[in-house]
């Protein structure tokens, strides 16, 4: 496996940050298409199939079946490349999609491999591996709340993911286990054990406010937490559209809720 570019970085903003990558010439750090917030001038930016890293097979068919797995993770099969193109230190920045933090991981302190969720990607230096990672249990797929695959980061440069609100960290020793919604669980180190269990009480499930199941995580190892999932932000988004004048909707907390349309021939 090739050496990462080493790439500096500065984290500016508190709830909606963007990551301001220093390169220096013919370095290159690799996004999302449509990440980029800004960039200097002498920065040059290319289209790719993939991550553009060693891991990906060579030819045109390799490339595209490489970039071809990542849309099983709902991303794009283009990523960009942005290089400093000329012989003095430039910067490009990439912003984050909605309200959270950034969390800059460095792959060498976590023996080459993080596993995250399929959005939580934001950029990483040339030469990072972004690919898919299939969980062991078909519980996980089904039920797991973010989806059967989930995206790994292999390599031993710096690559930042994002997630939504506050973000906690917490080292897991060797058979300690937590128990988490499926949806604030954001990312993992390699040995920590993952699997989706059954809250146990369907009434707990359906009236307390909480999902049929739960990831439960087990050390060693570190995890990253969020404490706003997107899907949980845009589900109260669309709950309050719904109350607005002129929403078909009676309102979010009516009693009536859907059945409220009938009585107007809705």
């Amino acid at each position: 496996m090739s050496i990462a570019h080493e790439i500096e970085y500065k984290i500016h903003g508190d709830d909606m940050q963007l990551v301001e990558v220093e390169l220096d010439p013919q370095e290159s750090v690799v996004a999302e298409a449509g990440a980029m917030t800004y960039m200097e001038q002498g920065i040059e930016m290319e289209t790719i199939f993939g991550d553009g890293s060693s891991n990906q097979q060579s030819g045109f068919m390799g490339k595209l079946f490489g970039a071809g797995k990542r849309v099983l993770t709902g991303e794009s099969l283009f990523m960009t490349v942005f290089t400093n193109a000329w012989n003095e230190k430039k910067h490009v920045a990439f912003g984050a999609p909605y309200p959270g933090k950034i969390i800059p991981l460095d792959l060498t302190q976590y023996q080459g491999k993080i596993i995250c969720q399929k959005d939580a990607f934001l950029c990483a230096a040339k030469g990072v591996s972004i690919g898919i990672e299939f969980q062991k249990k078909l519980g996980v797929g089904f039920f797991g709340g973010e989806g059967f695959i989930m995206q790994k980061l292999e390599g031993d440069g710096l690559a930042f993911a994002h997630a939504g609100g506050t973000i906690v960290e917490r080292e897991l020793l060797p058979g300690e286990t937590l128990k988490v919604d499926t949806g604030c669980l954001v990312a993992l180190t390699r040995d920590v054990q993952y699997e989706i269990e059954y809250v146990g009480k369907i009434k707990t499930a359906f009236f307390g406010g909480e999902g049929l199941f739960f990831a439960t995580v087990t050390g060693p190892g570190k995890v990253w937490l969020q404490s706003l999932p997107f899907s949980r932000l845009a589900e109260r988004v669309v709950g309050s559209m719904r109350g607005m004048p002129g929403s078909s909707s009676k309102g979010e907390g009516s009693i009536l809720g859907g059945l409220g349309n009938l009585f107007d021939g809705d």
